[in-house]
């Protein structure tokens, strides 16, 4: 047997559990999508699948995990990188590259998976990133998920919940991060420069696992 142009063939010593969808046998989900990625040599596409994966329900981190370590080792490096980011709770691509940024500005440590509230406890927000030493957000807002009708008035709903409990907050288009990542850092540097100048604002930081 050999590979065509609609169909690679591989040997492998671990066969998959068999599935049947529609009488086509498959593997699944974990398998399937690292035995993709294996052969991809960006980072980006590696992190794309791997997340949407995850987000869709599909697998898990542990179940990909488990399926990485009983697997082949060839191809996998960016997996098991990946695999690692995930399970800081990194939930997308530019998010990912966005932990990079932020330490490269040279900024005090920043969180996520938090939620703000408001000195009367009102929920505020729940930003990608959040500097409690500076009682600054930052926000990675792409125009597919955040400029809708419907999602461009919650994020504007947002940023006044921001703005009405002082919070400084960098916006960023995930495509700066990855062509203007300099002017990103220049412009983090001088929120947080505007944040360290003004008293942190009376917020409460609540912390919270990946489901909420």
């Amino acid at each position: 047997m050999r590979s065509v142009k609609f169909a690679i063939i591989e040997r492998t010593i671990a066969m998959p559990e068999r599935r049947v969808l529609e009488g086509v046998p498959l593997a699944a989900p974990a398998r399937a999508v690292l035995d993709g990625v294996r052969r991809i040599r960006d980072l980006d596409p590696v992190r794309a699948l791997l997340i949407e994966a995850i987000e869709t329900g599909l697998c898990t981190v542990d179940e990909l995990s488990a399926e990485l370590e009983s697997g082949s080792r060839r191809g996998t490096a960016l997996p098991r990188a990946v695999l690692r980011e995930l399970a800081a709770d990194v939930k997308s691509v530019p998010e990912a590259a966005s932990l990079a940024i932020w330490e490269k500005a040279g900024l005090p440590l920043a969180e996520r998976n938090v939620k703000i509230y408001d000195a009367f406890g009102n929920y505020i927000g729940k930003p990608d990133s959040w500097c409690d030493e500076l009682g600054m957000a930052w926000e990675v807002d792409s125009y597919a998920f955040h400029f809708g009708r419907d999602a461009y008035r919650k994020t504007l709903h947002r940023n006044n919940r921001y703005a009405a409990a002082g919070i400084i907050v960098v916006q960023t288009l995930p495509s700066r991060i990855r062509d203007e990542p300099a002017k990103v850092i220049a412009e983090l540097r001088a929120a947080a420069e505007a944040a360290a100048r003004r008293p942190r604002p009376d917020v409460t930081v609540v912390r919270t696992d990946r489901a909420a």
